[in-house]
Protein backbone atom coordinates (compact mmCIF):
# COMPACT_ATOMS: atom_id res chain seq x y z
CA UNK A 1 0.00 0.00 0.00
CA UNK A 2 1.38 3.47 -0.90
CA UNK A 3 2.62 5.79 1.80
CA UNK A 4 0.18 8.65 2.39
CA UNK A 5 2.12 11.91 2.76
CA UNK A 6 -0.35 14.40 4.22
CA UNK A 7 2.11 17.29 4.52
CA UNK A 8 2.99 17.34 0.79
CA UNK A 9 1.94 20.63 -0.85
CA UNK A 10 0.06 20.65 -4.17
CA UNK A 11 3.25 21.73 -5.95
CA UNK A 12 5.19 18.90 -4.29
CA UNK A 13 2.50 16.44 -5.43
CA UNK A 14 2.80 17.60 -9.04
CA UNK A 15 6.60 17.49 -8.94
CA UNK A 16 6.74 14.05 -7.27
CA UNK A 17 4.50 12.51 -9.92
CA UNK A 18 6.49 14.22 -12.71
CA UNK A 19 9.78 12.88 -11.30
CA UNK A 20 8.33 9.36 -10.99
CA UNK A 21 6.85 9.56 -14.50
CA UNK A 22 10.24 10.50 -15.96
CA UNK A 23 11.89 7.68 -14.01
CA UNK A 24 9.13 5.35 -15.27
CA UNK A 25 8.75 4.17 -11.66
CA UNK A 26 5.18 2.93 -11.32
CA UNK A 27 5.37 2.48 -7.54
CA UNK A 28 6.62 6.02 -6.89
CA UNK A 29 4.15 7.36 -9.47
CA UNK A 30 1.13 5.62 -7.93
CA UNK A 31 2.20 6.67 -4.43
CA UNK A 32 1.31 10.29 -5.23
CA UNK A 33 -2.28 9.47 -6.24
CA UNK A 34 -5.31 8.85 -4.01
CA UNK A 35 -6.87 5.39 -4.04
CA UNK A 36 -9.98 6.91 -5.66
CA UNK A 37 -8.07 8.84 -8.35
CA UNK A 38 -9.98 9.95 -11.43
CA UNK A 39 -8.14 10.96 -14.59
CA UNK A 40 -10.31 12.94 -16.98
CA UNK A 41 -9.76 13.72 -20.67
CA UNK A 42 -10.61 17.20 -21.89
CA UNK A 43 -12.53 18.45 -23.70
CA UNK A 44 -14.75 15.32 -23.66
CA UNK A 45 -14.90 14.96 -19.88
CA UNK A 46 -14.41 11.19 -20.22
CA UNK A 47 -12.98 9.50 -17.13
CA UNK A 48 -10.25 7.35 -18.68
CA UNK A 49 -8.78 6.07 -15.45
CA UNK A 50 -10.78 5.31 -12.32
CA UNK A 51 -9.00 4.17 -9.15
CA UNK A 52 -5.42 3.40 -8.23
CA UNK A 53 -5.37 -0.11 -9.71
CA UNK A 54 -6.54 1.22 -13.06
CA UNK A 55 -3.80 3.88 -12.88
CA UNK A 56 -1.14 1.26 -12.07
CA UNK A 57 -2.17 -0.93 -15.02
CA UNK A 58 -2.46 1.94 -17.53
CA UNK A 59 0.77 3.72 -16.62
CA UNK A 60 2.71 0.56 -15.82
CA UNK A 61 2.08 -0.59 -19.40
CA UNK A 62 2.92 2.85 -20.79
CA UNK A 63 6.23 2.91 -18.89
CA UNK A 64 7.13 -0.55 -20.24
CA UNK A 65 6.01 0.14 -23.81
CA UNK A 66 7.78 3.51 -24.11
CA UNK A 67 11.33 3.26 -22.74
CA UNK A 68 12.22 6.79 -23.91
CA UNK A 69 9.16 8.42 -22.35
CA UNK A 70 9.96 11.83 -20.90
CA UNK A 71 7.84 14.78 -19.82
CA UNK A 72 9.40 18.25 -19.99
CA UNK A 73 7.71 20.84 -17.82
CA UNK A 74 7.18 24.01 -19.88
CA UNK A 75 5.41 26.04 -17.20
CA UNK A 76 3.57 25.58 -13.92
CA UNK A 77 0.81 27.55 -12.22
CA UNK A 78 0.07 26.82 -8.57
CA UNK A 79 -3.31 27.91 -7.21
CA UNK A 80 -3.92 25.55 -4.26
CA UNK A 81 -5.37 23.01 -4.24
CA UNK A 82 -4.76 23.01 -8.03
CA UNK A 83 -1.57 22.80 -10.06
CA UNK A 84 -1.61 23.40 -13.80
CA UNK A 85 1.35 22.05 -15.77
CA UNK A 86 2.06 22.78 -19.41
CA UNK A 87 4.12 19.88 -20.74
CA UNK A 88 5.87 18.47 -23.76
CA UNK A 89 5.85 14.66 -23.65
CA UNK A 90 8.35 12.84 -25.84
CA UNK A 91 8.68 9.13 -26.49
CA UNK A 92 4.94 8.48 -26.94
CA UNK A 93 4.75 8.81 -30.72
CA UNK A 94 7.29 8.80 -33.53
CA UNK A 95 6.07 12.11 -35.01
CA UNK A 96 7.43 14.14 -32.08
CA UNK A 97 6.47 15.45 -28.67
CA UNK A 98 2.89 15.77 -27.48
CA UNK A 99 2.04 19.23 -26.17
CA UNK A 100 -0.34 18.88 -23.21
CA UNK A 101 -1.81 20.61 -20.19
CA UNK A 102 -2.41 18.70 -16.96
CA UNK A 103 -4.43 20.07 -14.07
CA UNK A 104 -4.02 18.29 -10.73
CA UNK A 105 -6.38 18.64 -7.77
CA UNK A 106 -4.27 17.92 -4.70
CA UNK A 107 -5.71 17.46 -1.22
CA UNK A 108 -4.26 15.80 1.88
CA UNK A 109 -0.89 15.40 0.16
CA UNK A 110 -2.31 13.32 -2.73
CA UNK A 111 -3.58 13.94 -6.24
CA UNK A 112 -7.33 13.34 -6.05
CA UNK A 113 -8.33 14.15 -9.65
CA UNK A 114 -6.53 15.25 -12.80
CA UNK A 115 -7.63 16.64 -16.13
CA UNK A 116 -5.59 16.33 -19.33
CA UNK A 117 -5.80 18.30 -22.55
CA UNK A 118 -3.58 17.11 -25.41
CA UNK A 119 -2.66 19.18 -28.43
CA UNK A 120 -4.21 16.82 -30.97
CA UNK A 121 -7.49 16.76 -29.01
CA UNK A 122 -7.86 20.55 -29.06
CA UNK A 123 -8.50 20.98 -32.77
Amino acid sequence: MPVHVTNRTPEQCAQAQLDAYNARDIDAFAAVYAQTIELIALPSGEVFCNGIEDLRVRYGKQFLDHPHLHCRLVSRIVCPPFVIDEEDVSGLRSSGPVHAVATYECRDGMIQRAWFLREEDAQ
